[in-house]
């Protein structure tokens, strides 16, 4: 289960992370959403929630902020997305493992259909492949300069 979670936080872009500077700003590009640029505080504002549940979260193993090198929390714009979806799933009464099973379904999900996704493009290409592969002198059967018919008797 604790391997299912992390796997899930990684797709859900929560997992512990080192923080890192936006440049990207600078440069006029969009910035990386899983950039961790928050404080905990600036990030439980924009969830709308308190800092405390935040810590809380982090606890029961639902989030996992990136840490400076002083061990500050910073947070992404994925966090933040992560942090609302735990609050609607709360808002719609479930408790905190509820939540955290949700989410872990959503993330294997989600992986799931990447895979079909990616087995989809496999087979068309193999496809297209035996199709280049076909004989190209082959005549076919309602082409060719002799009809057969049945003896009728």
């Amino acid at each position: 289960m604790n391997d299912n979670l992390s796997s899930n936080r990684e797709a859900a872009g929560s997992r512990a992370r080192p923080a890192q500077a936006d440049n990207s700003a600078h440069l006029g590009h969009e910035r990386d959403r899983s950039l961790a640029v928050y404080v905990i505080s600036v990030a439980a504002e924009l969830a709308g929630v308190h800092p405390q549940t935040l810590r809380i979260y982090e606890r029961k193993g639902l989030l996992g902020p990136a840490r400076t090198l002083g061990g500050s929390r910073r947070y992404s714009d994925e966090d933040i997305a992560l942090l609302r979806r735990i609050q609607d799933l709360t808002s719609a009464g479930l408790n905190l493992e509820g939540v955290k099973r949700v989410i872990e379904l959503e993330a294997e999900v989600e992986r799931l259909r990447r895979e079909v996704e990616r087995a989809r493009t496999e087979a068309h290409r193999a496809v297209e492949e035996v199709h280049r592969k076909y004989r190209r002198d082959l005549v076919p059967l309602n082409m060719s300069p002799a009809r057969w018919l049945p003896q009728l008797r």
